[in-house]
């Protein structure tokens, strides 16, 4: 049985929900079951976590609101479909959580939101404010508006993606199967679960297969979401939501579902994916202050710090932070473009807005987006 003090040490989670779990049957939204999955959030915010609720659901509750009998394949009818029952999707989340005092926020995202630098930053910072807040962000694909081209293609991706954005300690994927197993359990019902799995395990890919619509719970979607969580150290568990008190049993330490170890520590995956995640487009001259600050204090560089601007970086973009003498001591992607720096540059945080005429961040590189050579 494996150890999963490592699981019930997370502290920030992002739990996704498959439509067939929200679902009755194809007949709309489930209102009972919706109810006890907020009660479980609840329960674990109690305990001090932050949680983001990744849900699938609105083109399920849309088809059902506008009466129709079956999924359409038309694109631009699924996306009606989507638009009528993101409404649906949101309010029935709203009512939950406000049973119990507790405020929630639509977050719509495409595939640029967590690829393009300046809108990774600002995902990021909204999503990072909202859990301060202690609101419970509830995120869904936009897909009123992607094309085929550029969607996420499915939840499982988009709470990966999120994990990422957010470096959550843990993501749970709730699915209705109880995890994943050695062989298909529609052809073998004796087929052993997986317990506990290294995520970058080869043999895993034979064994989740593609499988049909349910197959075994999308498992090659799931598979290769938790390998995409593993890249900022993000834990993956794949568990049943049919199973009473599920998330309080995941989130404990229960040896239930499948989780895929990450073998890395968080921080250090972290900076790795965030060091190889773009090339680097300009340079900033710190002074000595700032030097040690960074290499003493692990604190986020501030505009008051920087001597010096070289290349025409805009918001989001990948700069290297150097010493007097050029030596590279740090890499971060910046909040401010060249331009906004050079103006800003050796003035303190409180002068931005007055030069500037606005305050995007007070950090010209906040520590979380900085890696220390």
């Amino acid at each position: 049985m494996a150890d999963r003090s490592e699981i019930a040490g997370a502290r920030r989670w992002v739990v996704k929900v498959g439509s067939a779990l929200l679902t009755d049957d194809g007949r709309g939204l489930d209102a009972g079951i919706i109810a006890v999955l907020v009660e479980q959030l609840v329960q674990l915010r109690a305990r001090g976590c932050e949680v983001v609720l990744v849900s699938s659901g609105a083109v399920a509750a849309g088809i059902v609101r506008l009466g129709w009998t079956s999924r359409p394949h038309l694109l631009h009818k699924l996306q009606a479909a989507a638009a009528v029952g993101q409404s649906i999707l949101v309010q029935h989340y709203e009512n939950a959580f406000r049973q119990h005092g507790i405020a929630t926020a639509q977050i719509l995202l495409v595939h640029d939101d967590v690829t393009a630098r300046d809108r990774y930053l600002n995902a990021r910072g909204t999503l990072n404010t909202l859990l301060e807040l202690g609101v419970v962000p509830v995120v869904n694909e936009n897909d009123t508006v992607v094309t085929e081209e550029i969607r996420f293609g499915d939840n499982d991706t988009l709470a990966a993606l999120v994990a990422n954005l957010i470096d959550a300690d843990a993501l749970l994927l709730l699915t209705d199967q109880h995890g994943m197993y050695r062989e298909d359990p529609r052809l073998n019902p004796a087929a052993e679960l997986l317990e506990s799995c290294d995520v970058h395990d080869p043999q895993l890919d034979d064994m989740a297969g593609e499988g049909g619509v349910l197959g075994r719970g999308g498992m090659v979607t799931k598979l290769r979401a938790a390998r995409l969580a593993a890249r900022s150290g993000t834990e993956t568990i794949i568990a049943s939501g049919r199973v009473e008190n599920i998330v309080a049993r995941v989130t404990a330490g229960d040896n239930v579902g499948t989780w895929f170890r990450t073998g890395k520590q968080p921080e250090n995956a972290r900076k790795q994916w965030l060091a190889g995640m773009v090339q680097v487009q300009g340079s900033l001259e710190l002074d000595e202050g700032a030097v040690r600050v960074l290499r003493e204090s692990g604190r986020s560089l501030l505009a008051v710090g920087v001597r010096a601007v070289q290349g025409n970086f805009t918001l989001g973009e990948m700069v290297s932070c150097r010493d007097s003498r050029g030596r590279e001591i740090a890499r971060g992607l910046v909040n401010y473009n060249a331009d906004e720096t050079r103006r800003i540059m050796g003035r303190p945080s409180r002068d931005i807005e007055g030069v500037l005429g606005y305050l995007r961040d007070e950090e010209l590189i906040h520590r979380d987006n900085l890696v220390l050579l």
